[in-house]
């Protein structure tokens, strides 16, 4: 029986012939295992890719255990982890400083950051992580750089708009981002641990600048191009002005796509000193899967304020919540 392969897989697998070091292979690998035909004819193609796949990560597991930790696997906390991709003195480590209390290294020199470096910044009644990472040039990423930018809800593109090459450091980053396989091509469908437009952010540092708002013009043009009605998004921002540090935190949690729900027990007035953090359109279901392990076996219905009609309105299981939303739920 042909194998019948389609351009998806294709696509993946000439991924999985450029890539420069085993992290690729390894998303590569999983891509090809996704978006595979499943039938007869690529059963045993599907074998040798798992094979591959498993000696793959085998090897990345003995090399770890041989090894200090990778100081670019970055445990995520809080509603969403958000990394800082830039090209040297655009400004990110300044940026993560203004909005966390990380001990970044801001310098007026390039490469002050070696390593990547995160923090929490605060939103309301939830925190985000940022991560500030090392430096990219144009085609050039440090390694080990790109595990860190996949696994990451979402990925914030640093542009200096201080400065006349800022449309060489935003089409660098695109670039090099398509060419590791973690940003998907417009129109095309995004693989496991590959990232799409929505899923990416612009931010031009240094607006304050003399042309700064000129850039930004340029910046948000040169986006419309690479990925129209997409979902590209360019914000400005200053260190030197806290509105601009407000109006950033807000793009970035709607960016992140999650939603706040608050619990209460019947009878008694709404937690609301600590939200549930749920992906945009999760139910409630989900919320109870949350609260306890036991819950969702033992869950009969819920009361929702918030989203619904009237307040206190009982809703099944399958219900989708929205941000703010108190749940009681019944068992």
């Amino acid at each position: 029986m042909p194998a019948n392969l389609t351009p998806q897989y294709l696509a993946a697998e000439e991924k999985y012939r450029r890539a420069r070091d085993k992290a690729e292979k390894i998303a590569a690998l999983e891509e090809m295992l996704a978006v595979i035909p499943k039938h007869k004819g690529t059963d045993h193609l599907q074998a040798d890719l798992k094979r591959r796949l498993s000696k793959l990560r085998q090897m990345e597991e003995k090399k770890g255990a041989g090894k200090s930790a990778d100081p670019f696997q970055i445990p995520k906390e809080g509603a969403g982890q958000v990394v800082l991709m830039g090209y040297p003195n655009t400004g990110k480590s300044a940026l993560v400083g203004a909005l966390t209390r990380a001990k970044v290294n801001v310098a007026e020199y390039p490469f002050a950051t070696p390593l990547p470096v995160a923090g929490m910044m605060s939103y309301e009644d939830i925190m985000i992580q940022l991560v500030d990472l090392p430096p990219v040039t144009a085609g050039e990423m440090p390694r080990g750089m790109a595990g860190t930018l996949r696994q990451a809800d979402l990925l914030l593109i640093i542009v200096d708009g201080g400065s006349d090459n800022c449309l060489e450091q935003l089409t660098g980053c695109y670039e090099l981002l398509q060419e590791r396989g973690i940003l998907v091509a417009p129109g095309e469908e995004p693989g496991p641990q590959v990232k799409t437009a929505r899923e990416l952010m612009t931010v031009i540092t240094k607006s304050d600048l003399p042309g700064a708002g000129a850039r930004m013009e340029l910046l948000q043009e040169l986006g419309k191009e690479l990925y129209t009605g997409d979902g590209w998004e360019t914000v400005a921002v200053s260190v030197e002005k806290p509105e601009s540090l407000e109006v950033l935190r807000e793009h970035i949690f709607r960016r992140l796509r999650v939603i706040r729900v608050y619990t209460k027990v019947p009878g008694k007035e709404a937690d609301l000193s600590k939200p549930f953090i749920l992906k945009d359109g999760g139910t409630v279901l989900d919320l109870a899967e949350l609260v306890h392990r036991d819950f969702p076996g033992k869950l009969k219905r819920a009361r929702v304020w918030g989203s619904v009609k009237f307040p206190g309105q009982p809703v099944e299981r399958d219900y989708r919540l929205a941000d703010g939303d108190i749940v009681e739920l019944l068992v």
